[in-house]
């Protein structure tokens, strides 16, 4: 799963998430439902970060947790949106709900930039 280009990348099964863990430092990952409001009011806020030059050492990742249930289970989601922060395979941050400036200060904060 090398990125060649940014954006966010769908993650349709738990081997492709494990090998977005294996290779990427940060990775930040959208959990979502196709049928939840406020994941379509903030998925291109998401959308637009995954572009900004200020965040590409990141991996954006999504995964429809009606889609991978077991792994939405594993990763203990609860609501969504739920944004998860990844750092060399472990979690280390998470916003739950749609927050457009606390999803910023989420990807600043991983970054540090």
């Amino acid at each position: 799963m090398l990125r060649l280009t940014r954006g966010i990348f769908p993650t349709n099964s738990v081997e492709a998430w494990k090998e977005a863990l294996e290779k990427n430092k940060v990775v930040m990952l959208d959990c979502f439902a196709t049928w939840c409001g406020p994941c379509k009011a903030i998925a291109p806020i998401l959308a637009k970060h995954s572009n900004d030059e200020q965040f590409k050492d990141v991996f954006f990742a999504k995964i429809d947790v009606d889609q991978l249930p077991d792994l939405a289970q594993d990763l203990s989601i609860r609501a969504m949106p739920t944004f998860k922060i990844f750092t060399n395979g472990e979690q280390t941050d998470e916003l739950v709900g749609a927050n457009p400036n606390a999803l910023q200060a989420l990807l600043v904060k991983a970054t540090g930039a």
